[in-house]
């Protein structure tokens, strides 16, 4: 019987009740714009200065360095492109790394049409960052790193702190992309040596189009969107308090979730993974096993094409993706499966299952069935 089985919280999550349930009085009753004086401007003001405290509460952050924005790309595109703007008088040159996501490697596309020099560190065949690269690629002219804290498409979790070490003793700002990390992991950036991070609601049962941006606040950070004076004055635009609030409750569950259930999605990961690997054949596992996010299992198929496997677990009610929802679609594979060498005959059959908590053994038992069965009928084909 066909199931439905939800496996690709990489790319999104839903709505938790409790979080529809938080924002619902900020899409009716108490509608008020934050910037007006009245009661109900003043009402949600004050409930947008609640949700930044809550935040700057769960990453240990003060909250004047929360700036919330419209999710993680704009984060990213916030942060990378203000701080190399603001050592352009000195410097022109970046550090990033070859499987940062796109709105961080456009954004440096970007900044090479200005005339920045940007360097893209290498990653070992387990998706992590090549220190001694990074050691040796600073020069006087860097003016900012910026590295994700554990990737969308194989999990791998980076030595941020360990980055972060580099950037402080060279005086470099250093930014990361923590848009799959928060609500799965640890964040404090009290003990991270981290100048900006990035996150975005929708990655932890909160809302689409709604994130934040931690800026340090030792940094002097340009306006990105100029007008009003919201968000201190860097940016302009009527505030999204229901989606605040929703992703200020979000963040507040996560968090709890992460503490209690992380041991289970990690068992549960971990089964999964070994299930494939003994029944399914010729398989490659793509990322660091325990240097992983909780829930990711990515791999690689021998002799299969990735998007004619999706096709067939769609049709058994499997969600699942063949890498980053940003780029579905495209006909080759993803640029963090060539950055880990996977050879040629594996790389077109990878596919991307993400597990959240509410996934359940039974459900993987039933995926297992399926993907052996499709991916062996694929093999005949």
């Amino acid at each position: 019987m066909k199931k439905e089985v939800y496996l690709d919280h990489a790319a999104t999550t839903e709505v938790w009740p409790e979080v529809k349930a938080a924002m619902e009085p900020y899409l009716t009753d108490m509608y008020g714009n934050a910037s007006t004086a009245y009661g109900l401007g003043t009402d949600a003001r004050k409930a947008l200065e609640q949700a930044r405290e809550v935040i700057a509460d769960i990453i240990a952050a003060k909250p004047e360095e929360i700036y919330f924005t419209s999710g993680g790309s704009e984060s990213d595109n916030w942060a990378i492109k203000s701080l190399a703007g603001a050592g352009k008088y000195w410097g022109r040159h970046i550090i990033t790394s070859q499987i940062e996501h796109h709105a961080v490697l456009n954004s440096c596309k970007y900044l090479e049409g200005l005339g920045y020099d940007i360097t893209y560190l290498g990653v070992d065949r387990e998706g992590i960052i090549d220190m001694n690269q990074l050691y040796q690629c600073i020069t006087p002219y860097t003016t900012l790193i910026t590295a994700m804290a554990a990737n969308n498409e194989i999990g791998t979790i980076q030595p941020i702190a360990e980055i972060g070490a580099v950037a402080r003793a060279h005086h470099i700002p250093f930014h990361t992309d923590a848009v799959q990390a928060v609500g799965q992991l640890p964040i404090s950036v009290k003990n991270l040596p981290v100048d900006c991070l990035s996150a975005s609601a929708h990655k932890f049962h909160g809302p689409k189009g709604v994130g934040f941006l931690y800026v340090n606040q030792a940094l002097s950070i340009p306006a990105f969107i100029h007008g009003g004076s919201q968000e201190r004055g860097k940016r302009a635009g009527t505030e999204n308090v229901a989606g605040i609030v929703g992703m200020a409750k979000a963040l507040q569950m996560a968090e709890w979730q992460r503490r209690k259930k992380t041991k289970n999605l990690e068992r549960l990961r971990d089964y999964f993974i070994a299930r494939i690997r003994a029944e399914c054949g010729d398989v490659m596992v793509n990322g660091h096993l325990s240097k992983r996010l909780p829930g990711n299992v990515n791999v690689s198929f021998g002799g299969v094409e990735g998007a004619a496997l999706l096709v067939l677990l769609e049709e058994e009610g499997i969600c699942a993706s063949a890498g980053s929802a940003c780029n579905t679609g495209e006909a080759r594979y993803s640029h963090v499966i060539q950055a880990l060498r996977v050879p040629k005959e594996y790389a077109p059959g990878t596919i991307r299952f993400s597990l959240g908590a509410e996934n359940t053994k039974e459900e993987i038992d039933y995926v297992v069935k399926c993907l052996c069965n499709d991916v062996e009928l694929l093999r005949q084909i």
